[in-house]
């Protein structure tokens, strides 16, 4: 049986997460780094909502959701270091439903202003992302260096992307907020060997 394709493109925070995932787990994977304005054929029939990422098992089996990736990297293998069950605390639950929902929303804002018609503006959008993740990303990475406890979860991975791509839209703001622990967290992450790896253009 072949190897799992994953439909990926470098840059986007949720094939990030689904890249990540499979390479802790250590599922091998056969990438296919789409272009965006040029999508595969083969990928829009197989997922027709033309988003990346996407991964068909050598059943024929598609993955269209990165958690539903995450999930099913982790949880196939055995999970032997828990990095999905400790992700799975009412508390991360919250914290990565709030990054997908509504951190998405105003990063998305802050990120590409000029593609939305908002009378908010980019500053509004980019306080109320500090406060519907990013404060409560700092207590609790006050209280532990990652979301996992001592060890990182499927939660930091699923969370982190999506943190990178705010702290990057002003790195001079993001270096003035009051978020110390969540700054230590975001920098580790940056140069951790997994990301590093997760970010390699496949050859």
């Amino acid at each position: 049986m072949g190897l799992p394709l994953l439909y990926t493109y470098r840059r986007c925070p949720y094939a990030m997460r689904a890249r990540m995932a499979l390479m802790q787990a250590g599922v091998g994977y056969e990438p296919l780094e789409i272009v965006l304005r040029d999508k595969p054929a083969q990928m829009l029939a197989v997922s027709p909502k033309g988003t990346v990422p996407v991964l068909v098992l050598s059943d024929g089996t598609v993955l269209e959701q990165s958690l539903d990736i995450v999930r099913w990297a982790f949880v196939q293998t055995g999970d032997a270091d828990g990095w999905w069950a400790r992700a799975q605390t009412a508390d991360n639950l919250a914290l990565q439903a709030a990054c997908d929902g509504p951190f998405k929303h105003h990063l998305d804002r802050t990120k590409y202003p000029e593609r939305f018609a908002d009378a908010q503006g980019r500053a509004w959008h980019r306080e109320q992302a500090v406060a519907v993740l990013l404060q409560a990303l700092e207590a609790r990475l006050r209280a532990a260096p990652q979301l996992g406890g001592v060890s990182p979860c499927a939660a930091d991975i699923g969370i982190f992307p999506f943190v990178r791509q705010f702290a990057a839209t002003d790195p001079a703001l993001w270096a003035a907020q009051p978020l110390p622990a969540l700054q230590a967290w975001l920098a580790a992450w940056l140069v951790h060997p997994l990301f590093e790896r997760a970010m390699r253009k496949p050859t």
